[in-house]
């Protein structure tokens, strides 16, 4: 029977199918963070139970950190408590732990792909809505809550019903400026943010079989925004490339046999899909979104549609129009902003800040405009700074902050001002997602960076 390369990691990892219920599935990788799992680790205590294998479980401090002074201590207090009972609930269970600091610290979702922890055909779950990046490698990976967290904590499994499958299909060479951030933005804006709920996604044709790895993991992250409970892609020789020899992959006769497993996860030629769609990839353009979810995007040289054009949730259109003082009609370009923050699970890794800094070499930052470039962890940083893009960036007048999930959800210092506008290459631009009041332009780190030097929304290929 032919099967998709969900079905074929899915149906790998069923212990047992409950009638008529969900599906009891092992997991193979469990990544915890400061957030989601200290109630976890509670009810863990109360039931008198431990960690079942500790060995598959990597805690890493991201949420609610600081990106300056990380090596003072935290002054939210809040902040503080929720690191302490991370570091002591991995001591007390043997769990890796990776906090402020460590070499290995920063953002969940950054750096299980950069130690090896991530890899192809595993289950991997986290307490955290994007664990869907994970998906580029060939993995089923998706977020949990925090009761779930505890399951797989005790138990290795989850109870999940098994969702149904789409395949997302672009050919063709993309346009110049257009990155895997404007695919993804564009594919929302197509979809909208529930186009895909109860499906699992596979991304296929050319477009994305030549995609970077991080390009991979920039639209896998983004599922989650059209509603998906994940996305995947097979893997090719890219991924082999980017995790051999990584800490934690297999070596020698073990990687051999992976390999073996590895090579044949790949969709059937007759495996059969709940919902197929074809997008064209010579239509996509650079993209910025102009409201207050990440469906309401548009090629950034046009004008922000009308409402009487949308086909459902008119209300809410307006409404959204209202909240970013924007209007039907009006063109995004030229719009003045006051933040830009480049970083993120989305966007926040060395290939994004390779990209930024192409465009900002020899220009200089707006002074109305305040950067935050936070590298997605200390891996990212150090790159940074041994391929001299620091310095590129230092003499146009930016300054790189310290890893971490910064601006991205404002659940730390690094807040975007009530009324202020902020283009960011992060996941979300619900209202007072980057603070109370503020009004976030999802955008590519491009696009970004274009926005950086000229104080307002630009397409960045007039400046490349």
């Amino acid at each position: 029977m032919s099967k998709t390369l969900f079905d074929k990691v899915w149906d790998s990892h069923v212990v047992h199918k409950i009638k008529d219920g969900p599906d009891v599935l092992f997991i193979d990788r469990h990544m915890v963070h400061e957030v989601t799992s200290p109630v976890a680790f509670l009810g863990l205590k109360n039931r008198g139970l431990k960690v079942l294998f500790p060995e598959k479980t990597f805690a890493t401090a991201d949420h609610n950190t600081p990106t300056i002074n990380q090596h003072l201590p935290v002054k939210d207090l809040l902040s503080a408590n929720q690191l302490k009972a991370l570091e002591k609930n991995s001591k007390e269970h043997g769990i890796s732990y990776w906090g402020l600091g460590h070499e290995k610290n920063g953002i969940v979702h950054v750096v299980g792909p950069e130690y090896g922890i991530t890899q192809p055909g595993a289950t991997i779950v986290c307490g955290d809505s994007h664990t869907s990046t994970h998906g580029a490698f060939g993995a089923i990976a998706f977020g949990i809550g925090t009761s779930e967290v505890e399951m797989v904590l005790s138990t290795q499994c989850i109870m999940q019903p098994k969702p149904k499958k789409m395949r997302i299909n672009i050919e063709g060479t993309l346009n110049s400026g257009v990155t895997p951030k404007d695919v993804a933005l564009f594919i929302i804006s197509k979809l909208t943010t529930s186009g895909a709920t109860g499906y699992f996604i596979e991304y296929s044709g050319s477009v994305f079989s030549e995609m970077s790895m991080e390009g991979r993991m920039t639209v896998c992250n983004l599922s989650i925004e059209m509603g998906a409970r994940g996305g995947m892609i097979a893997p090719d020789d890219k991924t082999f490339d980017y995790i051999k020899g990584r800490e934690f992959t297999p070596k020698n006769g073990s990687w051999e046999k992976a390999m073996k497993y590895w090579s044949n996860l790949k969709t059937d030629k007759n495996a059969v899909f709940d919902k197929e769609i074809n997008f064209d990839g010579n239509k996509i353009h650079p993209m910025i979104t102009f409201g207050t979810n990440p469906g309401m995007g548009i090629n950034i040289s046009k004008e922000i549609p009308y409402a009487d054009n949308q086909n459902d949730g008119i209300e809410t259109f307006k409404k959204s129009l209202k909240y970013m003082d924007f209007s039907e009609g009006e063109s995004m370009l030229g719009k003045n902003i006051d933040f830009v923050f480049l970083g993120s699970c989305t966007n926040g890794r060395i290939e994004d800040f390779r990209e930024f800094t192409r465009i900002v070499k020899g220009k200089k930052k707006a002074p109305n405009v305040t950067a935050w470039l936070v590298p997605g962890s200390h891996k990212v940083e150090k790159a940074i700074k041994e391929e001299g893009l620091l310095k590129i960036l230092n003499e146009a007048g930016f300054e790189l902050r310290e890893p971490g999930c910064s601006a991205c959800l404002a659940m730390n210092d690094d807040k975007i001002p009530a009324g202020k506008y902020a283009v960011s290459t992060s996941n979300r631009n619900f209202e007072g997602r980057q603070g109370p009041g503020s009004r976030t332009l999802l955008a590519s780190p491009l696009v970004a960076a274009a926005a950086a030097i000229t104080g307002k929304i630009t397409d960045p290929r007039t400046l490349q």
